[in-house]
C-alpha cells in the first residue's frame, strides 16, 4: 500500500516542515551557546578527558533522539495520510462507420504513388488501405466495419471495437475479390444493411472507388435515398488522377506500363454525398487521400465523457500511534534507567 499512499493536507504539512527543522536547529545549537559555567574548576583537564562517556549516557542520547522522531511522526499523521485508488469511467456516444473499398480491376492503376518509380509504386488498392489503416487506428472508440464491393459486394469484417481484427482482414483485401465491375448501389446497400440497426450516435458509410457504377442491381440513387431514411451519412471518396492512369500488364516481352483512361462518376459521388448530408473528396495522390480521410476523421468526432472516482482510507493512525507508544516509551525510559539526576 505504501505506492499508493498520499497526502491529503499538504499544505498543513510543508508549514510545519520549516518549524520543525527550526526546532531541531534549536534543540542541537541553544545548550552549546548557553552552557552554563562548572561551579568546580580543576587546575588540568587532561586526565578528565582521557575518561570515555558511560554507555548509559551514550544511550540516553539515543533515548532523547526518540522526541525527533515522535515529532516527525506526529507531523506526518496531521498532513492525513491516505490510500486508495482512482478509478475513470469513460462513457462514449460512439460512431458507427463502416468503410466500403473498391476492389474492381480499375484499382491496379499505379498513380497515387506518382512520386516513386513504376517498378516501385503500389497499386489503388494498397495505396487506400494504407490510409484506411491509418484512419481506423484514430477511431479507438467506435465500432468499424469492411464492405468491399467489384460486380458484388459482401462483407468483409462486420462492426466491431476490435480494430486488431480488422486490421487482420483489411490486409486480405485483394483486387478482383468481389469481381470486375462497380457495384457502387450495391456497395451502400450491403453498408446500410450493418447500420441501421445501429444505436450509435451517428452512423457513417465511407465509400471510396475509382469507377461509375456499372453492376449489381440496385442504382447509387436509390440506395443513397435508402441510406438517408435510416439517418446514415455517406462520404463519397474518388481515387485517381483525371489524366490516364499507367497500369503493369503482362505481355510477351514481360511486363509493360501500358496507359489507360478510368471513368469515374464524380457527379454521381457527388449526388449521393448530398442527399446524405454527407461529403465528396477527389483524391489524386497519396498525400490528397490522407488528407480526406484526415477531414473525415474530424467532421466525425466521437463525445467522450469521463468521470472520475476516489476510494481512499485514512492511514494517520499508523503514525500517530507509534509516535505516542515511542512517546511513552520515552518518558518511562527518562523516568527510570536514564534519568536524569540534579
Amino acid at each position: 500500500m505504501i505506492g499508493d499512499l498520499f497526502f491529503a493536507d499538504l499544505s498543513l504539512f510543508w508549514a510545519l516542515v520549516p518549524l520543525f527543522v527550526l526546532w531541531l536547529l534549536a534543540w542541537y545549537l541553544l545548550p552549546k551557546l548557553f552552557r552554563r559555567r562548572g561551579a568546580v574548576r580543576f587546575s588540568n583537564l587532561h586526565p578528565l578527558q582521557q575518561l570515555r562517556p558511560s554507555r548509559t549516557l551514550l544511550l540516553r542520547r539515543l533515548v532523547m533522539g526518540l522526541r525527533i522522531l515522535v515529532v516527525a511522526l506526529l507531523i506526518l499523521g496531521m498532513a492525513r495520510p491516505q490510500t486508495g485508488r482512482k478509478q475513470t469511467q469513460v462513457k462514449t456516444e460512439g460512431i458507427d462507420i463502416v468503410l466500403a473499398l473498391d476492389t474492381s480491376g480499375s484499382m491496379q492503376a499505379l498513380d497515387l504513388d506518382g512520386d516513386r518509380t513504376i517498378a516501385k509504386r503500389r497499386n489503388r488498392l494498397e495505396v487506400a488501405k494504407a490510409v484506411v489503416d491509418e484512419f481506423v487506428g484514430k477511431r479507438v472508440n467506435d465500432q468499424i466495419g469492411l464492405v468491399v464491393f467489384g460486380s458484388e459486394a459482401f462483407t468483409q469484417c462486420p462492426l466491431t471495437l476490435d480494430h486488431g481484427v480488422l486490421a487482420t482482414f483489411l490486409e486480405r483485401v485483394e483486387i478482383g475479390m468481389a469481381g470486375d465491375g462497380t457495384a457502387i448501389g450495391s456497395a451502400i446497400g450491403t453498408a446500410v444493411k450493418r447500420l441501421k440497426d445501429s444505436e450509435a450516435k451517428s452512423k457513417v458509410i465511407v465509400l471510396l472507388t475509382d469507377g461509375r457504377n456499372n453492376a449489381g442491381a440496385l442504382s447509387p440513387g436509390k440506395a443513397a435515398e435508402v441510406a438517408a431514411t435510416y439517418g446514415i451519412k455517406i462520404y463519397t471518396v474518388g481515387a485517381g488522377t483525371r489524366e490516364k492512369a499507367p497500369f503493369l500488364v503482362d505481355s510477351l516481352f514481360g511486363k509493360q506500363v501500358v496507359y489507360q483512361d478510368v471513368e469515374m462518376d464524380e457527379t454521381s459521388l457527388r449526388e449521393i454525398a448530398r442527399r446524405t448530408s454527407g461529403a465528396y473528396f477527389r483524391a489524386e495522390d497519396e498525400e490528397a487521400l490522407t488528407e480526406i480521410y484526415g477531414q473525415i476523421d474530424e467532421l466525425e468526432t466521437t463525445e467522450i465523457t469521463t468521470d472520475t472516482y476516489m476510494e481512499y482510507h485514512e492511514r494517520f493512525r499508523y503514525f500517530v500511534i507509534p509516535a505516542v507508544v515511542l512517546l511513552l516509551f520515552e518518558v518511562v525510559l527518562l523516568g527510570t534507567r536514564f534519568r536524569k539526576l540534579p
